[in-house]
């Protein structure tokens, strides 16, 4: 009796406990939510703290003022005196839509890319050599761009101008839409994807670069936090000083319906900046804020990424072990 009684509890903890396929099957769909969670997460904080900072370039970008920093002080302190704190946000909104879609997919199809140029080029599950590792930063960039687009111009109309033009997201698509067009929406796409193929391609390189050497040198295989914000800096100050220009030129591109200006084709934007403004004035303008503000943001954005996938990685390992 005592027998059959210990084979039918043997056979109620077998049947209790999920298929073996069944839980091979969970983990990578785990592993594509984790990347979409963390990746949205990571851009969302990214991009709130340097939020004010963010905006004021864009304002710059888009005007013939000359650049400086006393300048773009200036700018965010009579921003807040006239119109509160609250104000150096604004577009936020329209940021995180898209930042968090954004972050997501280009996070997610980063890890994707990896993967598969990792076994294309024989390096499943280490670390890819440099060409394949700068592709997968650049396809990654690009996807999450093509997907998320009018979501940035949208950003960009709302950051540059009052708060009585566009009362808010859906009301700047509409507008847009009914005065400019459809196409308007995607006004500078051709200058946004020239940028974000150097930008993405060099960003995800150098991190993922600077942390094998690290992984080799110290013989870690996870640097600590603030060496991640470090290798994040890095990567941002690289990759957004190389692909700069093209940034001009898009936010041009995007504002012109609000500006007055003509800005049509990337050449001739860049032909009118140059002519009126300069080379190091004109395509380079904000360059030094960017250097302030776009490495913490990366930094912050990488680091993130990293530290909450890893974390989410932990708790899945210790569930799995817990059946």
């Amino acid at each position: 009796m005592a027998h059959v009684n210990e084979h039918q509890s043997r056979q109620a903890t077998v049947l209790a406990l999920p298929p073996p396929n069944q839980a091979k099957d969970l983990r990578p769909r785990w592993t594509a939510l984790d990347s979409l969670l963390c990746g949205a997460f990571a851009g969302a904080v990214a991009k709130t703290v340097i939020a004010p900072l963010d905006r004021t370039k864009i304002i710059f970008q888009v005007s013939s003022k000359r650049f400086s920093a006393k300048e773009a002080f200036r700018l965010i302190y009579c921003t807040y005196m006239k119109d509160g704190l609250l104000s150096l946000w604004r577009g936020n909104s329209a940021t995180m839509v898209r930042v968090m879609p954004y972050a997501a997919i280009q996070f997610f199809s980063h890890e994707q890319y990896k993967t598969h140029l990792g076994g294309y080029y024989g390096y499943q599950g280490k670390a890819l050599p440099p060409l394949p590792r700068f592709l997968a930063g650049s396809l990654a960039g690009t996807t999450a761009a093509m997907l998320t687009y009018p979501l940035d111009m949208v950003r960009a109309r709302m950051a540059v101008t009052a708060r009585e033009m566009y009362s808010n997201i859906m009301h700047v698509f509409v507008r847009i839409s009914q005065e400019e067009g459809v196409k308007t929406l995607y006004r500078g796409f051709t200058p946004t994807i020239l940028g974000v193929i150097p930008y993405a391609g060099i960003t995800f390189f150098t991190y993922e670069t600077l942390k094998k050497l690290h992984s080799e040198k110290t013989k870690r295989s996870q640097p600590y936090p603030y060496e991640r914000l470090a290798f994040g800096a890095c990567a941002g100050l690289i990759g957004q000083s190389a692909s700069y220009p093209l940034d001009v030129v898009r936010r041009r591109m995007q504002t012109a319906g609000v500006t007055g200006s003509s800005y049509v084709t990337i050449l001739g934007t860049m032909r009118e900046i140059v002519t009126h403004e300069g080379v190091v004035r004109g395509l380079y303008k904000g360059l030094s804020m960017n250097w302030v503000k776009g490495p913490v943001a990366v930094g912050i954005s990488l680091t993130t990424f990293d530290i909450t996938h890893s974390l989410l990685h932990k708790l899945h390992q210790m569930n799995y072990s817990t059946h």
